[in-house]
């Protein structure tokens, strides 16, 4: 049987809208887990002497170093000794981060060397040889802050429509945003869609259902989840969590990769020890 370590850096990152993990399979059976979709931009930084490999819902595979974008579908890992420090950016923060908007991963994932070029060996080679996970994450935060301060800041009022967004756990109509800023619809359609690589409908949607996800993922019953996220029924959450993961809820909520985010499953495949 597969079993996944999951360990969190000992003190987040004092860059708005990024967060750490890093991931270590144990086991003599290869892995084989989905990846549902997450409101962020996501960074794989292998280093084990396995490497995974990454399959879509439209048959493209990709191995090594990867960058994905917001995924509108689960996306599927399988390997074995697979090991890695993945990075969750926001999509204000990737902009900078990556060099090229978030538009240009829409539903890919891609070699991170082909955005990065030589930085993506370089920190591989770091990784690989640190001797511990919290010498891992330095080295990664070294690098995303390089690369942020190097980078180019999507506009201040997208960046502001996105934490309005998030702040309001996706229940904040799109109409009223656009009203907030004095915006058009269209306008704030159009920057926010070149800029982070999404709809602000599209962006509010897969918010709101991952803030459901984890209360969902805590324990909580359906019915109730969907009354306190905005749901109109616990009909229209089952169907959100079915068009995001091709699951039903109970089976979602059981996902490895949900670990990462630190709501659920703290005591569950995980640890913080410092090795």
């Amino acid at each position: 049987m597969a079993r996944w370590e999951v360990v969190h850096p000992a003190h987040p990152s004092r860059w708005a809208g990024v967060t750490m993990a890093g991931f270590r399979h144990h086991g003599p059976d290869p892995a084989d887990v989905h990846v549902i979709p997450h409101p962020s931009i996501t960074l794989a930084l292998e280093f084990g002497s396995g490497p995974h490999v990454v399959d879509t819902d439209s048959g493209r595979q990709q191995q090594g170093n990867l960058v994905a974008g917001f995924m509108h579908d689960a996306i599927r890992v399988r390997g074995h000794a697979v090991e890695c420090v993945q990075v969750r950016l926001s999509p204000v923060t990737a902009h900078a981060v990556l060099g090229i908007s978030p538009a240009e991963l829409d539903d890919v994932v891609v070699p991170l060397d082909k955005l990065w070029g030589h930085d993506a060996t370089r920190a591989q080679e770091q990784i690989s040889q640190a001797r511990s996970w919290q010498e891992r994450f330095a080295l990664t935060n070294t690098l995303l802050i390089r690369r942020l301060a190097a980078g180019r800041e999507v506009d201040r009022e997208v960046a502001w429509a996105w934490n309005r967004i998030t702040s309001s756990r996706g229940r904040l109509r799109i109409d009223d945003l656009a009203h907030e800023l004095g915006w058009s619809r269209k306008r704030l359609w159009s920057r926010f869609r070149t800029q982070l690589g999404l709809p602000p409908k599209r962006a509010a949607k897969l918010v709101r259902f991952d803030h459901a996800v984890h209360r969902l993922a805590a324990g909580q019953h359906a019915a109730g989840v969907a009354a306190d996220t905005g749901y109109a029924d616990q009909a229209h959450l089952h169907r959100d969590v079915l068009a995001f993961t091709g699951t039903t809820p109970a089976t979602m909520t059981s996902r490895v990769w949900l670990a990462v985010d630190e709501i659920a499953w703290t005591a569950h495949r995980t640890t913080n020890k410092p090795q």
